[in-house]
């Protein structure tokens, strides 16, 4: 997933808590599942606000609904919120959503040089462009870790399908570092 689409999910995902109400609705359906009529006499509200917050939450995932009779009874769905707040607020993750580490610059030529889900469409001819377009690409790589060849090119795979160009110009401009004889490779720092 990129840094842009991790960000968006973020977003939306606290957009669909960021209402009083349906933090409300959370928390009741975090006690027991309930129906529509139950949630709205409880909160005080519209049948047909309460669906609508309801809709919000399945949006993102957050409740389900299940037919009972003539009730749809909705539940909390606790996995998705825990997978979510794993994934998407992980100490990894929370770093990127900054987006400060890019310069007016470096921004231009990932736009121009890449598609939105990351994948390089181009290599420019400016050596300068080249080289934010391997920074992008190493921080696919965790520091310290150790690949083999093979995992690099699965890795280098999903930028650009010249993977040997890729390999070799992030150890030739130092982003990794390689074991003689195709070994090993490696990210020595976190940049």
């Amino acid at each position: 997933m990129t840094e842009n689409a991790r960000s968006e999910e973020l977003l939306n995902f606290f957009k669909a808590l960021g209402d009083a109400n349906r933090l409300k609705i959370v928390g009741l359906l975090a006690q027991r599942p309930h129906t529509v009529e139950e949630l709205a006499g409880s909160l005080d509200l519209g049948a047909s606000t309460v669906s609508h917050h309801l809709s919000r939450l399945a949006k993102v995932g957050l409740v389900a609904a299940r037919a009972e009779g003539y009730y749809a009874i909705y539940s909390l769905q606790t996995n998705v919120l825990e997978e979510m707040a794993h994934r998407l607020l992980s100490k990894e993750n929370l770093p990127q959503l900054a987006d400060v580490g890019l310069d007016s610059f470096e921004r231009k030529v990932l736009k121009a040089f890449t598609e939105p889900d990351g994948r390089i469409r181009a290599f420019p001819a400016q050596e300068n462009k080249y080289l934010v377009l391997l920074h992008h690409v190493v921080k696919a790589f965790e520091p310290g870790v150790h690949y083999g060849e093979k995992q690099v090119n699965e890795i280098l795979a999903r930028f650009h399908q010249d993977t040997a160009s890729l390999r070799r110009d992030l150890v030739d401009y130092h982003f990794m570092t390689r074991e003689g004889g195709g070994g090993q490779y490696w990210r020595e720092k976190e940049d």
